[in-house]
């Protein structure tokens, strides 16, 4: 349950006498003002209770228009090394409790007040015939993308990012993706006997591209450290790149390449390096740090993105949660950038010792 500011809530407290909880008990009651603790997004349970919805949002069984829609797709079978990227949605919406607590930073705003977000559970994949997973992936994202609702998906392993693009090319005609990753993904696929697309994490971008669903010449892709011999006329800034120039000057050259053409959101959270980001199935050394990655994401606001999502993590190699609260953040931050469309008017903290200028003040 969510109360908002002006909401008194009472409370009940069962004092137990002699530890047996169905005698000689008694009860004292209490009103707590939802408003004089936190912004509306405050919970009646605490950020380790209750149900795992992202940022505590309320459960629906299908997206509408204006939505910010989450939906989890819990596929872990195209994965090249470690397995568990499966549980990754579970374990992103545990992580984003806490951040529903309080106003968004940098901001100052509740986006929960800005933006109508529903969690839609996970998509129904049948294990048992996995070559009808790519199309099953790519239905349920069709039927919110043609709703009308912005769609973020929790991976899952970065297959599912192939059927995600298809169900939204289908509406929106070939995307430019916006790609934040260790990994290029553009590996030569393989065809099955009947012609099938190859469920491969490392290959489907190259797929994408070859089915012209991708146009490589406004995508980017950003803290690459792996090698591909054919990138695919895909525009990458490695990982020494961007420590080289900067967040605020890749991301220039990011919108600059994609213009004003509808785009994807994809970050594998094996972009951040390992020593941030050690849940995940393949970590690579010499990633980008938290703080490039959302000084990126912070500056995004420009471009039309129509969809995102946010994939490969894996909780069983996590330590203390922080892959996990890395991508709920991510997609918290995709969450605030919808806000500020909506009309949220972000805030700063004043800078020591500047004098604002009146158009600042």
């Amino acid at each position: 349950m969510r109360c908002r500011p002006d909401d008194i809530v009472t409370i009940e407290v069962v004092v137990m006498s002699s530890g047996n909880p169905l005698s000689n008990n008694s009860a004292v009651y209490g009103q707590l003002n939802c408003g004089g603790l936190s912004p509306s997004t405050i919970a009646s349970e605490q950020t380790y209770s209750g149900p795992q919805t992202f940022l505590r949002a309320p459960r629906a069984a299908q997206a509408s228009a204006g939505d910010f829609a989450i939906l989890g797709v819990p596929l872990d079978i195209a994965t090249s090394n470690r397995p568990g990227a499966r549980l990754g949605p579970a374990a992103v919406r545990a992580a984003s409790a806490p951040l529903a607590d309080i106003k968004s930073y940098p901001g100052g705003f509740d986006p929960l007040s800005h933006v109508r977000i529903v969690d839609l559970g996970d998509a129904l994949l049948d294990y048992g015939f996995p070559q009808t997973i790519p199309a099953a992936i790519e239905e349920a994202a069709f039927e919110v993308v043609s709703a009308g609702a912005f769609l973020c998906a929790l991976g899952g392993d970065h297959f599912v990012s192939y059927p995600l693009l298809k169900a939204h090319a289908r509406k929106h005609g070939q995307l430019a993706l916006i790609h934040f990753d260790a990994h290029p993904d553009t590996w030569t696929p393989r065809t099955g006997p009947g012609g099938e697309v190859e469920i491969n994490h490392g290959t489907m971008f190259a797929q994408a591209i070859r089915d012209g669903i991708v146009d490589p010449s406004r995508s980017s892709q950003i803290g690459i450290r792996t090698w591909v011999d054919d990138p695919m006329g895909m525009n990458i800034f490695d990982s020494m790149t961007v420590a080289e120039k900067g967040a605020a000057q890749i991301i220039a050259m990011v919108k600059a390449l994609a213009g004003d053409a509808p785009c994807y959101l994809t970050v594998d959270i094996d972009c951040l390096d390992p020593a941030f980001a050690p849940g995940t199935g393949t970590p690579v050394m010499g990633g980008l740090t938290p703080r490039e990655l959302l000084a990126m994401l912070h500056g995004l606001d420009d471009l039309n993105i129509v969809g995102c999502d946010v994939v490969e993590v894996a909780p069983a190699y996590d330590h203390a949660g922080i892959t996990a609260l890395a991508g709920a953040t991510v997609v918290y931050e995709q969450a605030c950038r919808f806000a500020r469309l909506n009309g949220a008017r972000p805030a700063s903290y004043p800078v020591p010792g500047k004098v604002l200028a009146a158009s600042e003040a």
